[in-house]
């Protein structure tokens, strides 16, 4: 009986020295989660105001690019010690365009048959007249400035300091570089385009274009009609790397179940300025832009880099790479969501007519299109709308 007591009673403390251990390792593990936790907590909000203070530099930089563009391109800053000859180089025109910001302009023209621009000349300086049998021609050429090019101002400089770059990353290289003068930069010494448009209709000092890739506010300096027979070279070729189409293109372009009601309330607001028939043109519109994919180089490679912010009711969007293939070089921002690294989380705006569209683009490069609302106001003239050149295009 003695021995079972005994027994009875080793049991009982090595019971209660095991629920003790147990114990004490149980406080242990949670005292270390909870360091853990308090630690991860920390880092993730040093990281965001890292990320935050890095957005605003970023703002404050697109800011004060933008009043220095404005202010040098009103002035004549050219050195007398350069001897440079100078040519009445002025706009003649001005481009209003389907493309409300450089974020989803095409990087080449004829890509989006259905991107329309409407091309206005100052008849101080161009007689209506000028135009008469421009539109017996399919096509026509235009020369242009890329005016919103973030390096601009460098220009003024003088060459030992403009910090111009001969060579430049191409998209299509994955960032591999090629010189200046063997690709489309809009960063090149003398910032002007060159692009070919389909000619719509002509109407007194205005031209309707369409397959555009250019920004609302291009200035232009010339138009020249399109010469098939001595501009089209049956013989050309190009390097390989420009044969490689697929490595822009998307998977597949889809739109959420109330994405065409939404856009049917914005169409009220925005269909006295629009250059489309309908909701239903436009959303092809939307789906012609987005078969290519419109993201920089810089923010494929980081789609979680770039950060929408809003002030003033305004899209503040942060610049794409300085080097990019086009002066649109496209720029595409998104919200923070819960976990801002997870690509496929990114919400990115296109910005068309003043309307702004978010989509969705996964690893697979399937586009989905959720919503369109009527944030970024659109600053082009009533006149330039589908009422004006209704009867022209029927």
């Amino acid at each position: 009986m003695g021995s079972k007591n005994s027994e009875t009673k080793w049991l009982r403390v090595t019971l209660t020295l095991t629920l003790t251990a147990v114990s004490v390792s149980a406080y242990l593990l949670k005292r270390k989660w909870n360091d853990l936790k308090w630690k991860m907590e920390e880092l993730e909000a040093s990281l965001k105001s890292c990320s935050d203070k890095c957005a605003s530099e970023r703002q404050g930089r697109i800011r004060a690019q933008q009043a220095l563009r404005e202010k040098v391109t009103h002035s004549q800053p050219i050195s007398e010690d350069l001897n440079l000859t100078r040519y009445p180089m002025i706009p003649i025109g001005v481009v209003h365009s389907c493309f409300s910001s450089r974020n989803g302009t095409p990087r080449q023209p004829l890509l989006v048959p259905l991107a329309r621009a409407c091309l206005v000349f100052n008849t101080t300086r161009v007689p209506p007249s000028s135009l008469h049998g421009l539109a017996d021609y399919s096509h026509c050429w235009i020369l242009y400035v890329f005016h919103l090019n973030t390096d601009l101002h460098k220009l003024w400089n003088h060459p030992s300091k403009s910090g111009f770059k001969a060579k430049v990353r191409v998209p299509r290289l994955k960032g591999g570089r090629k010189g200046v003068f063997a690709t489309r930069s809009p960063h090149r010494p003398c910032p002007i385009g060159l692009t070919v448009a389909k000619v719509e209709a002509v109407q007194g000092n205005m031209i309707l274009l369409s397959g555009v890739d250019l920004v609302d506010g291009t200035p232009v300096l010339d138009i020249k009609p399109y010469l098939p027979y001595c501009d089209s070279i049956r013989e050309a070729t190009v390097p390989n790397w420009l044969m490689e189409d697929n490595l822009l293109s998307v998977a597949s372009i889809s739109f959420t179940e109330d994405f065409a009601s939404a856009l049917e309330n914005c169409w009220i607001i925005v269909e006295k300025k629009s250059l489309y028939a309908s909701p239903s043109e436009f959303q092809s519109l939307i789906r012609q832009v987005l078969s290519w994919d419109i993201r920089s180089l810089s923010q494929r490679n980081r789609p979680h880099d770039t950060l929408l912010k809003k002030e003033n009711d305004e899209l503040l969007l942060g610049n794409a790479s300085d080097e990019d293939e086009h002066q649109n070089e496209t720029t595409v921002v998104h919200e923070r969501e819960q976990n801002p690294l997870n690509s496929n989380e990114i919400i990115y705006h296109l910005i068309l007519e003043g309307l702004d569209v978010s989509y969705r683009i996964d690893q697979d490069r399937n586009v989905i299109v959720e919503k369109i609302s009527t944030t970024v106001q659109d600053k082009r003239p009533n006149f330039c709308n589908y009422l004006t050149w209704k009867n022209k295009l029927q």
